[in-house]
């Protein structure tokens, strides 16, 4: 049965593309650009910055907001704020980053996976560092499913905008077509000499042969992708930092499951620890509740996420 509706949201996803005005890429065991303009009516990158940048200077504090600094700028102090962020996450209490799980360029193709009861469950603006030389820009190959308690997979999608050209150079997506239909597979902390950023779990077990893709984007570019594709991304060779914005969305017709006992339990004591030491307490969450804290009804009706 789960293959037909596949095949039925891909054509339908298709048929999109074929009208648009907005470039994307579609990237679950197929790839699909479009002709005609890159930029959607409603995507102004610039005021994303802008909203960036408040943060950075923290005339801006949304609620529940992380920030996160690249391991190899932790112990600096005297550069600007904007050049310590390695990405923030979580920003659903930010009005104007927000605007960007709520385009309708953005939702018609989410539809497609997720059906008309469409919930943000997580939110984050990449601000991909030059490398340092100890290669800590990059983000090893992973699949999203990894951090996420809630099924099923097929009701889940990620949209990744590119808030500027992304190549090669400055660290562009790199994934394994057809991927989306393995099972999740164990992750853990790779092991870099010059040390991983906080959550950059990789697999620790996949086919190194397996041919990648790797995602050349012009701003305001899109990509969709399923949370078991494996995908990763280069270092930032450049001197310039790489910018963009995603969100994974799920219907709220999805359900949570227990991750005792499973692959995905190591990741629920880490966010709970952390979740912990942001509140400085013993918070007696698990991850379900961190995610029911995250999410956030976009359209339709909240069921039950």
């Amino acid at each position: 049965m789960e293959q037909p509706r596949a095949a039925a949201r891909l054509r339908r996803i298709l048929g999109h593309l074929g009208g648009s005005s907005v470039r994307a890429v579609v990237s679950f065991g197929v790839a699909h650009r479009t002709s005609g303009k890159i930029t959607p009516a409603n995507f102004h990158p610039q005021q994303f910055q802008v909203a960036f940048e408040k943060i950075c200077s923290e005339e801006s504090k949304p609620a529940g907001l992380m920030i996160i600094r690249d391991v190899s700028s932790v112990e600096s102090e005297n550069i600007p704020s904007e050049e310590t962020i390695a990405r923030i996450q979580d920003y659903q209490e930010d009005k104007e980053l927000f605007r960007y799980c709520t385009l309708p360029e953005i939702l018609k193709y989410v539809e497609c996976f997720t059906g008309p009861n469409v919930m943000a469950m997580h939110t984050m603006l990449i601000n991909k560092p030059p490398d340092t030389g100890r290669k800590t820009s990059r983000h090893p190959l992973h699949q999203d499913l990894h951090f996420f308690p809630f099924r099923p997979s097929n009701r889940i999608v990620c949209a990744w905008t590119a808030m500027e050209h992304i190549d090669g150079n400055n660290g562009c997506l790199a994934v394994l077509p057809g991927t989306h239909k393995l099972p999740l597979k164990p992750h853990d902390y790779p092991q870099w000499e010059g040390g991983v950023n906080i959550f950059y779990h990789g697999i620790q077990n996949y086919d190194q042969d397996h041919a990648r893709v790797h995602l050349v984007m012009e701003k305001g570019d899109t990509v969709f992708f399923h949370p078991l594709l494996i995908h990763g991304s280069g270092r930032n060779q450049t001197q310039g930092f790489r910018k963009a914005i995603s969100c994974h969305f799920a219907s709220s017709d999805c359900h949570y499951i227990d991750v005792k006992d499973t692959s995905q339990e190591h990741i629920e004591k880490e966010a709970v620890g952390i979740v912990d030491k942001f509140y400085g307490s013993d918070s007696g969450l698990d991850l379900k509740d961190i995610w029911m804290f995250r999410g956030r009804l976009v359209k339709g009706k909240r069921i039950t996420l």
